[in-house]
């Protein structure tokens, strides 16, 4: 077992009541090595609603939906992000599924509670009348609240439950995961019958043996003369484990810094070819992969953040960044099990030119070409953002064309991701680190806002403006809030008349200094781009620009006409 690493006891045991199925359901996923580092262990209970017709195909679909999902979620989701879209899209499946398959609407209904242990934390997401409780320290407390309410009767009835309607409210809650902690699950055949002191006293007896404590909590439960169906699932944490971002992140900012490169010179079976750049912050080599033959580029930290944990931290990512956004429009990240001696991020050689080197040598760029490279960046883009990643530094010098024309987007360094919210990454912070080129970066980004995809938006739409004018959509970049306040877009068509009315509004559209008056999505800014949006079409044509020498020969007739009756 690796040190300090998240490890837990299970127990389970479940009985039918007085109906003939069972429609309890419960689950628990507890991978291994590197998954279980990044996503930890996950477990659920579902009881589906006994009035349900499919009632244990509810709580079962429910359970699996969760643990599956869950583990096939991207990795740089936060669980909060994750855990509701899967609940969010289980319920909407559940909820047509009793409309498309039977009759009244409500035949695949159950209620559901789920449990995330990872970076430290347990996170609780429940919605119904099953219940998540933890002993702590002898001292048992519910960490779950019934959705229940009670008739003029005094029977009680479900008020929320999956599938129950087309739109949930699921109750999430983040608790601090010690060593010791006891979660007990349990539907309600169990919690009707049995007090909160019954269930304290038999998992303080038989905590050491999940399995039998679990049959033990059961079996009281019958005997209490419980007519519902009796389920109980055990969890006994172990071990806490790590936080998420100290995983293998932090491994790698943890190893020493290499020493001078130089071409001949080999590092963990790359041989340096020769160097291709240089910064303040990062050496980058062409390598050679002594094992394979193969040619990477290998990156290694600037010696002036030896000392600095938050940029090792950020360096350290870019990799994984590459590794996690798989698209054809995004540079590589090679995966082996070679170990490492030192810190330095390893990616994809591309064999082409940066975007500035492609502008450069084409000056003024057609419109179908600008439009391929546009669709070919959002293409990575929107991948980035599905993965709840702002790269926010997208510029000419961070996008590669290779020689088969196809654009790799590179240099994670500035890359803000949302999925690590819960830790220390805050825009602030990002900004003190390498934070995007001012020139494309949006201006409420500059001013200290939090990034999004709309910032990254904006950066298309100014690296768009910039193919087709050569300029920036203000003149220069806004560098502040005086520059933000005064801004005034320069019209694209006044530097380059090929660029058609409604496309030079959708580039407006796009750089807008406010985020809310630009496009929607990257999608929606990419059709502005491609086809006339009725929008942006124009009402009046002046005359001066339908026909500038017609004006401007009318204009010296009539000045000449004037002067000629002022003369005689």
């Amino acid at each position: 077992m690796a040190e300090n690493q998240l490890t837990v006891q299970v127990g389970q045991y479940s009985r039918k009541g007085a109906h003939d199925t069972n429609a309890d359901s419960y689950g628990v996923m507890c991978p291994s090595g590197r998954t279980l580092e990044l996503k930890g262990i996950a477990a659920a209970i579902a009881d589906g609603m006994s009035t349900s017709t499919a009632a244990k195909e509810a709580s079962e679909t429910s359970v699996k939906s969760f643990l599956c999902d869950y583990l096939d979620a991207p990795e740089s989701w936060a669980i909060k992000t994750a855990a509701s879209r899967i609940l969010s899209a289980t319920n909407r499946w559940l909820h047509g599924q009793s409309h498309s398959r039977f009759e009244n609407g409500m035949d695949m209904v159950t209620t559901f509670s789920g449990l995330i242990l990872q970076g430290g934390e347990a996170s609780i997401f429940h919605i119904g009348d099953s219940r998540i409780y933890r002993l702590r320290q002898g001292e048992l407390k519910q960490l779950t609240r019934d959705h229940t309410l009670r008739s003029a009767g005094g029977h009680e009835h479900l008020a929320k439950a999956l599938g129950a309607d087309v739109h949930i409210a699921v109750d999430h809650r983040s608790e601090v995961l010690k060593s010791g902690d006891v979660f007990l699950f349990t539907t309600d055949g169990v919690h009707s019958v049995l007090s909160n002191q019954q269930l304290q006293e038999t998992l303080a007896t038989h905590c050491d043996d999940p399995d039998t404590c679990a049959k033990t909590i059961v079996e009281k439960a019958d005997m209490a003369g419980s007519a519902d169906d009796m389920s109980c699932q055990i969890i006994v944490v172990e071990e806490v484990g790590q936080a998420k971002e100290d995983t293998h992140l932090k491994a790698l900012a943890e190893l020493p810094f290499p020493p001078p490169l130089k071409a001949g010179m080999t590092l963990d079976g790359y041989r340096i070819i020769r160097e291709l750049y240089a910064s303040p912050r990062s050496q980058v080599y062409l390598v050679a992969d002594e094992e394979t033959g193969g040619k990477f580029v290998l990156k290694t930290p600037s010696d002036n953040f030896e000392d600095d944990a938050t940029y090792l931290e950020l360096f350290s990512r870019e990799e994984w960044i590459a590794q996690t956004a798989a698209s054809p429009n995004i540079v590589t990240a090679p995966t082996n099990n070679r170990p490492r001696n030192f810190l330095y991020t390893v990616f994809e050689y591309i064999d082409g030119q940066t975007l500035r080197q492609w502008l450069s040598d084409r000056q003024e760029p057609s419109l179908p070409d600008t439009r391929d490279i546009i669709a070919q960046i959002i293409s990575g883009v929107r991948v980035l953002h599905r993965k709840e990643i702002i790269h926010q530094d997208l510029k000419p010098e961070n996008i590669l064309i290779d020689q088969d024309g196809t654009l790799k987007i590179v240099d994670f360094g500035s890359a803000y991701i949302l999925g690590f919210e819960n830790g220390n990454d805050t825009p602030e912070r990002a900004s003190n680190y390498g934070m995007g080129t001012i020139d494309y970066l949006a201006p409420e980004v500059v001013l200290g806002g939090k990034p999004s995809p709309a910032s990254d938006l904006y950066s298309v739409a100014a690296i768009a403006y910039h193919m087709l004018t050569g300029k920036l959509p203000y003149g220069t970049g806004l560098n502040g809030k005086q520059d933000v306040q005064q801004a005034t877009y320069v019209s694209a068509r006044r530097l380059n008349k090929n660029v058609p009315y409604w496309m030079d509004k959708a580039l407006e559209k796009g750089v807008s200094v406010t985020p809310e008056n630009r496009q929607l999505a990257l999608s929606e800014l990419l059709q502005d781009l491609t086809a006339a949006n009725p929008r942006f079409e124009r009402q009046h044509t002046a005359f001066i620009e339908k026909n500038p020498v017609v004006f401007w020969k009318s204009c010296t007739g009539i000045l000449i006409l004037i002067i000629g009756a002022l003369l005689f």
